[in-house]
């Protein structure tokens, strides 16, 4: 997987993790274990679909995420995601991933 995500490197990447946390942020490196290296990390808190709290966002810098833990990574589309007021989105919570 990590030789399909180096041209990602140097990119503005989303990350899903398998216990369903949703991460974006420049990514800086990975290997072939998958294990990734992420700057400028923020995760996003979504509310419920119900909720009249505003979704959030942390701030958490750089970052590294084990490659077990990785569920999804995409590239971000900078533009599309600078027109999304990201309070305004709603989102039930992913469940944690199964393994067998």
């Amino acid at each position: 997987m990590s030789n399909s995500l180096m041209p990602f490197v140097g990119k503005i990447v989303t990350v899903i993790t398998s216990d369903g946390r949703h991460l974006t942020g420049k990514l800086q490196g990975c290997d072939q274990t998958t294990n990734l290296v992420i700057s400028d990390t923020i995760e996003r808190l979504f509310q419920s679909l119900d909720s009249p709290k505003p979704s959030g966002s942390v701030s958490h810098g750089l970052y590294i995420i084990r490659g077990d833990n990785v569920a999804v990574c995409g590239l971000v589309d900078e533009e599309v995601d600078k027109g999304i007021d990201w309070s305004e989105v709603r989102a039930e919570p992913l469940g944690a991933m199964k393994r067998s």
